[in-house]
């Protein structure tokens, strides 16, 4: 099905804004969600990440989005097909994120420690002190 231009807009902005989340630090669908002027949104950036395309011939795919940078509101990343978490955790312990389990088998992050949550994305900062 055909996305609309809104939605193709939308799926591409979640995909630019999580590209400016800095190796070794992670975000929630929250902050990308608010930092897009659209708080209310937090599962429509968890949607978009779970179609973030592998095809490397895409603009934007798996390779030059990272996807694991994002988790949820809790620290914990978010289980979507099996399997999923288990690979997040290996990609982000290879970035330098500790990444822990609990009793349940939930992987979570310490947010006060690897949390990034700035004012406003980078990029949004550079144009504002071009003008």
């Amino acid at each position: 099905m055909p996305r609309s231009e809104e939605a193709e807009f939308w799926i591409n902005a979640v995909y630019a804004a999580v590209q400016e989340v800095p190796v070794g630090k992670v975000t929630t669908y929250g902050q990308i969600a608010l930092l897009l002027g659209q708080p209310q949104r937090p599962r429509q950036v968890g949607v978009s990440l779970k179609h973030l395309p592998s095809d490397p011939t895409q603009y934007y795919n798996s390779s030059n989005v990272p996807w694991q940078r994002v988790i949820n509101s809790k620290g914990m990343i978010s289980h979507r097909e099996p399997g999923s978490a288990e690979r997040q955790a290996e990609v982000l312990r290879g970035e330098g994120v500790e990444v822990l389990m609990d009793s349940m088998g939930e992987f979570y992050i310490n947010l006060d420690r690897y949390g990034w949550f700035p004012a406003q994305l980078p990029s949004e900062e550079l144009d504002d002190e071009s003008e």
